[in-house]
């Protein structure tokens, strides 16, 4: 059994307060509070709807050649979702999760268990990766990065601990134009939710005010741990300051971001099971023809940066 610190469930407004002044603290706290809910929370699953965008991330960036590596870690993992999926995919046959978070490593590993994967896990800090020099094969994340106060410094230990020729693929990273328009169109969509189902007949779809009170601190809470956005250009030369080669960047969702966060906010708004399989239906295949058309028409018209997702790659150099 894991040793590590036990995970906080709820963080109090006091507890908030003190975490707008220690981002490491606030990750501690939010991704806790967050890890029961995480996956329902941002449609994850680990059925074949996950499995394929999981992987179509990985070789959208890395151009895999479907040859699995045999031991790959992923940083920040949260609840295991992109390592996980990446493995069941046939991209990894062995892995590792780290996160700083107890509750978020707790709920991977029961992940990993349910899915009978070859998983191991540490509660770790991304600036200083407890494990050897030369131990994987693949480093992997999604949606860390921005999370982590000296990205150089992480990405330094992401080479050190990769053996040479490795590589390492890190997906889900905001850019700053695509944060800047997700969060007011998420803010906006919260605004008119929370207004709306105030009136007579739409009371049943309002969610109790204190599970909004809850969500607005949580909401506190993910602009604290928010710490970076990316320019493509500036996080490529970040890879390659701490010792990558063969670096590159690909950006991913405009028009489908357009639609996702409205969606994703909606949802947290309104109560849990309100909204029914015809909901994530429309949910799903809007977002699945939006990236057909961001992909194949939008990204020759559209410069890069102002596409919601960077994805980045880089591999250790060898002797």
């Amino acid at each position: 059994m894991s040793t590590d610190p036990a995970p906080t469930p709820h963080a109090t407004a006091e507890q908030v307060e003190a975490a707008w002044r220690n981002p490491k603290l606030a990750n501690v706290l939010y991704h806790d509070w967050e890890a029961g809910t995480y996956d329902e929370k941002w449609s994850i699953s680990y059925d074949q709807r996950c499995i394929d965008y999981a992987a179509g991330r990985f070789r959208l960036v890395s151009g895999w050649d479907g040859r699995p590596y045999e031991r790959a870690l992923e940083l920040g993992s949260g609840t295991g979702f992109f390592l996980l999926n990446l493995m069941q995919a046939g991209v990894a046959k062995q892995g590792s999760v780290t996160d700083l978070s107890p509750g978020m490593v707790q709920a991977a590993l029961r992940n990993a268990g349910h899915l009978g994967l070859d998983v191991d896990g540490r509660v770790a800090d991304a600036e200083r990766i407890p494990y050897d020099d030369d131990t994987f094969d693949l480093v992997v994340g999604h949606a860390v990065l921005h999370h982590i106060p000296d990205v150089e410094a992480s990405l330094r230990e992401v080479l050190r601990v990769l053996r040479p020729g490795g590589r390492f693929v890190f997906a889900g990273e905001p850019t700053t134009v695509g944060d800047a328009y997700a969060r007011k169109l998420g803010q906006l969509t919260w605004k008119a939710t929370t207004t709306l189902t105030k009136l007579g007949p739409l009371k049943g779809w309002r969610r109790p005010q204190a599970e909004l009170d809850e969500s607005s601190r949580a909401a506190a809470l993910e602009s604290v741990v928010d710490i970076h956005t990316f320019d493509p250009d500036d996080l490529e030369r970040t890879a390659q300051r701490a010792g990558a080669r063969q670096v590159r960047v690909a950006t991913e969702e405009f028009s489908a971001a357009m639609l996702g966060w409205p969606v994703r906010t909606f949802e947290a708004a309104v109560p849990a099971g309100r909204l029914g399989l015809r909901w994530a239906m429309f949910a799903y295949h809007g977002w699945q023809r939006l990236s057909w058309l961001d992909e194949h028409v939008l990204s020759r018209v559209v410069p890069r940066g102002w596409f919601y997702n960077a994805l980045v790659t880089g591999t250790k150099p060898s002797p």
